[in-house]
């Protein structure tokens, strides 16, 4: 199959090209670049003096945490921002290596009792994707918490020196088999007490792999910076690769928050070291995220004990966070369909009590802790500070999820346009030059995560191609097209079912 995309100002290429061009795309690789009045191909792509670049790479995405990588290989949110290639795994969780075959590291965002798990290893898990079908490329780095509560179960205790050994093995192996690095959820239970030597030896593990290596901080408000110094600790230790996952201001955070960012933009270039955010003020939480810090402990079902133990649950009612009830929506629950979109002042009034605490908790017991919440909680002036930064990538952090399963879910709108709505803001507030802004999007990931032949416009590279304009004044960017591994996977509007993504596999050399 033969594609050609007509009159395009090319960005994000190997070279520099002046005024309209046209791109030959062969099979799926872009296989000439020029002026080809003359030229004929299977399908033909009128672009109008629209922009093309590569295909933007999102470091930081949730369908693999959501299950929706499985059951829903259309992907479309992602296409119709441009993305073509997503990076899972993150914050210590993934779908592979499963050591006994248990999806638990996932059972907070998915139903895991919906799949029929079938592999054990990433190679078979990657074998599994191949032979499914995927309309975007798919990488995942190799999570801690999936890899940790095989060996220990739900204890948070520090493995032992043979356990420790295991776990290196099972990582080496998961990474030869294609995985793209390692990843640790520190701000989540299973990962708030474990000690530094042992992320340090599995990131050292990871640099002889030339993976990646991205932390979900240990903190997140005002010990940030100390969080921050860890990371920044490892990776001078280790030399590994290192990213740091949602890297947002929250509100209350401004001087600790400056003060970290400060700290990575000061660091050598030599360095490696980058964080993700995404432009909107929302984040997305699992409602057990709300439980003060002493109480997060031992898995779901612990947690919902202590909830109700006649001694403790006052106790974790009384420490539960000051909340801006208005902008606390609940985004999903899982059984509860009635509660989506409800505010946490909604919320009291349906209980009938009079006090957010109590609704939270009575929210935290009719859901299970399976509730995710929208919480508006981001400081808007600071996060145009990081997104204008040279170490930072831009990621949804969200899941692409089919029409039935968003049925009583409350998509962030982020899921659907955080790369269109980052270039219009890039632009229309002067954050960072229009190339600087394809770079951060494309090429810079490509090469962090050794997405070889990716990120650049190039005769012989991947045809993952984005077009698409924008106008002074618009809010967002506008997709005209989406072409994956060559090709078309969105256009005027719409999704269409080629299923030209690739599961990829990490070469380490």
């Amino acid at each position: 199959m033969t594609l050609l995309i007509k009159n395009v100002k090319i960005l994000g290429s190997a070279e520099k090209f002046s005024g309209a061009k046209d791109v030959f795309v062969s099979g799926d690789k872009i296989s000439a670049i020029g002026n080809f009045s003359n030229k004929t191909a299977d399908d033909v792509f009128e672009g109008k003096g629209a922009y093309l670049s590569p295909g933007f790479i999102d470091v930081n995405t949730d369908s693999d945490h959501y299950l929706s990588i499985l059951n829903y290989p259309e992907q479309s949110d992602f296409l119709e921002q441009g993305v073509t290639t997503i990076i899972g795994g993150m914050c210590g969780s993934s779908l592979a290596p499963l050591i006994y075959g248990s999806l638990e590291s996932v059972r907070k965002w998915g139903d895991i009792r919906k799949v029929n798990v079938n592999w054990h290893t990433m190679g078979e898990f990657l074998d599994v994707l191949q032979r499914k079908k995927l309309a975007v490329n798919f990488a995942t780095l190799i999570g801690h918490a999936t890899i940790r509560r095989a060996i220990v179960g739900e204890s948070l205790r520090d493995l032992t020196k043979n356990e420790l050994k295991i776990f290196g093995e099972t990582l080496k192996r998961g990474l030869s088999d294609g995985g793209f690095g390692f990843s640790t959820g520190l701000g989540y239970v299973h990962g708030a007490k474990v000690p530094y030597a042992e992320i340090k030896f599995l990131a050292e593990i990871t640099k002889s792999f030339n993976g990646v290596y991205a932390t979900h901080l240990r903190g997140g408000e005002s010990n940030i910076y100390e969080a921050t110094e860890e990371a920044i600790k490892i990776a001078e230790g280790t030399g590994v690769k290192t990213l740091i996952s949602h890297f947002m201001p929250f509100q209350g955070t401004k001087s600790f928050y400056e003060k970290s960012l400060k700290r990575i933009e000061g660091l050598p270039n030599k360095l490696d070291l980058h964080f993700d955010v995404y432009p909107y003020d929302t984040s997305l939480l699992a409602l057990y995220t709300f439980l003060p810090q002493w109480a997060q402990n031992g898995g779901n079902e612990k947690m919902l004990r202590n909830i109700n133990d006649e001694w403790l649950g006052p106790k974790i009612k009384n420490d539960f966070p000051e909340l801006d009830a208005e902008n606390f929506i609940v985004a999903r629950a899982p059984g509860n369909s009635s509660l989506v979109g409800k505010t946490l002042e909604d919320i009291s009034e349906i209980y009938g009590v009079s006090d957010q605490a109590s609704a939270l908790m009575q929210l935290m017991l009719t859901t299970k802790l399976k509730a995710v919440v929208l919480y508006k909680n981001i400081n808007n002036k600071l996060i145009r500070r990081a997104i204008g930064s040279s170490r930072s990538f831009i990621a949804s952090n969200s899941p692409s999820l089919s029409e039935t399963e968003s049925v009583g879910t409350l998509k962030p709108e982020r899921t659907r346009s955080t790369f269109t709505k980052f270039i219009g803001l890039a632009l229309s507030e002067k954050l960072l030059s229009l190339d600087k802004i394809i770079q951060k999007i494309t090429s810079e990931p490509a090469a962090k995560f050794n997405l070889r032949n990716r990120g650049v416009v190039k005769e012989g590279n991947f045809a993952d191609l984005a077009v698409w304009s924008y106008s002074q004044g618009d809010e967002k960017a506008e997709l005209k097209l989406t072409v994956v591994n060559g090709d078309i996977a969105f256009k005027k509007g719409e999704a269409v079912k080629k299923f030209s993504g690739q599961p990829l596999r990490h070469m380490s050399s």
